[in-house]
């Protein structure tokens, strides 16, 4: 799945689980973090365009760096010490961070047909592979829909709720964002809904 729907789906999930803006920032951004060894994508697209000799820091790297158990470790143990022991915060952010590799295992393959494989155990062993037969290509309907339904739902949430993920980065974009919101869309027991 693509970095914005695995950004939605831990969004949701932290949104429904956690209480203030730093957990859900912490939930939120461990389910997205995993594909901080993506990094290369742009610098090697540009070096194959422009060189006649590939630089392949994403070919090589992606899904290797931050897809497995040891880095899955580092996430849940700094999600420990930044949520100050909160137990919760830790065991939804360890599940967000693992959910994200469960989505690029069942809707990741590329369109040359690649599989992205997850090496679990790495950095202890690259034995076990996580892999799908029926892996669906990254730009399949299903991950389509999943996006579009997370979207609507962060979109209903920060209606009902009062916060979006915009939280994370501005508080004053955030309540922007939801007054907005809550004017084109308001609720039925809102008094700007009612007729006279």
């Amino acid at each position: 799945m693509i970095p914005p729907t695995h950004f939605l789906i831990s969004w949701v999930i932290a949104d429904a689980t956690t209480k203030t803006r730093r957990d859900r920032a912490l939930v939120t951004l461990a389910g997205v973090i995993p594909d901080i060894d993506g990094f290369g994508y742009p610098i090697e697209n540009w070096i194959t365009i422009n060189w006649d000799t590939p630089l392949l820091w994403h070919s090589e790297y992606h899904h290797i760096l931050c897809h497995n158990v040891g880095f899955a470790a580092f996430v849940t143990v700094a999600a420990t010490c930044l949520s100050k022991g909160n137990w919760k915060t830790t065991f939804f952010a360890c599940l967000t961070f693992h959910l994200h590799l469960f989505c690029d295992v069942i809707g990741s393959r590329g369109a040359d047909g690649y599989q992205w494989p997850v090496p679990y155990l790495l950095p202890i062993s690259n034995a076990w592979q996580w892999t799908w037969s029926g892996q669906w290509d990254l730009n399949a309907w299903p991950n389509r829909v999943i996006g579009i339904g997370c979207f609507a739902l962060t979109l209903w949430l920060a209606r009902l709720r009062g916060f979006s993920p915009l939280e994370m980065f501005s508080s004053k974009a955030d309540r922007a964002f939801v007054s907005t919101l809550r004017k084109w869309w308001p609720r039925r027991d809102s008094p700007a809904s009612v007729i006279s």
